[in-house]
């Protein structure tokens, strides 16, 4: 249990920081240097834990850090941590705001290759290991970042999501009754489980009242990210979501890999072609290739603050 905490130290737009493992201070409280970057909004404390190979911090040490009355404040926290596969320079692992770990978090990679590049001078492309497997980002000069984010599941069962499946055991426009209404629902997995529902205004969603709901209900035995669409055109859509263990957010790079799979799984968009994502937070480029039926994410990592976390 967190009894104090505080943040100390330089708060400095574009300064590479080197994170240490946490230390104890003469007060007997422990510090820990962190860089807090945000992805269209959704944002993230990276501390880099490569020399301790261990994620500095506890599950619920890292929930009050979260915290944006009492912390820092993020959706969550990202450890940088040695490779622990062939290809990869780099492992994540990451803890929600409510102290969850999901397997992977799309707008957290980039994020976490911005970090990694102010850390080590990196440019280009390179391998970072996740829960969810291999993920290759690559920095570009424009500022934002390309992430190879694999081929999607979409067999119910590796979702997973117990929905009735078609005759190729897919979850796509299944009934599901949430909140006493049917929605038809669409399921993809991007290592980590999207549940997408197609809706005429995702502005006149109440996301609170239905969100909790979509992400604990049974059909989920993993629970769900869920993302609410509108179809603006078969090349623009535009979403809302419900994260798994952090709540509503600004933005979701996994969610909007999946919504677009779900898209032109319901012929709402075409395969290759790429579909600009517009979240709260700002846009996402998603392209689902024909060519190697991997999905490819672009959109912008910005470095907000540098600091100190000081807690006991």
């Amino acid at each position: 249990m967190l009894l104090c905490t505080s943040i100390v130290g330089l708060f400095a737009l574009n300064l590479p920081s080197r994170s240490p493992p946490a230390r104890m201070t003469a007060s007997s409280a422990a510090s820990i240097d962190f860089s807090k970057y945000q992805g269209l909004g959704n944002d993230f404390v990276l501390v880099d834990c490569r020399e301790q190979g261990t994620p500095a911090l506890t599950p619920e040490q890292a929930a009050g850090m979260c915290d944006r009355n009492f912390g820092v404040g993020a959706d969550g926290v990202i450890f940088v941590l040695p490779p622990d596969m062939p290809d990869a320079k780099y492992k994540m692992r990451i803890y929600n705001s409510d102290g969850s770990e999901p397997e992977m978090c799309g707008n957290g990679i980039r994020c976490m290759a911005r970090f990694v590049g102010e850390l080590e001078a990196e440019s280009g492309t390179f391998g970072i290991s996740t829960l969810a497997g291999l993920i290759k980002p690559e920095l570009r000069s424009d500022g934002t970042v390309c992430v190879d984010m694999g081929e999607p599941f979409l067999k119910a069962a590796d979702v997973p999501t117990t929905l009735p499946t078609d005759a190729d055991g897919r979850a796509i426009d299944a009934p599901l009754t949430v909140a006493g209404q049917e929605w038809l629902v669409t399921c993809v997995g991007m290592g980590n489980p999207h549940a997408i529902v197609f809706v005429d205004d995702v502005d006149a969603l109440d996301l609170a009242g239905v969100g909790p709901q979509f992400e604990t209900d049974a059909v989920f035995p993993a629970k769900t990210n869920t993302e609410f669409v509108q179809v603006l055109s078969p090349t623009h859509l535009k979403m809302k979501v419900w994260e798994r263990g952090a709540g509503p957010t600004l933005a979701c790079g996994t969610g909007a890999c999946a919504l677009t799979v779900a898209a032109i799984l319901t012929g709402r968009a075409e395969k290759s072609t790429p579909v600009t994502v517009s979240l709260q937070g700002g846009d996402l480029v998603i392209e689902w290739r024909e060519a190697d039926n991997r999905l490819y994410m672009t959109g912008p990592a910005e470095k907000v603050f540098a600091g100190a976390y000081r807690y006991s």
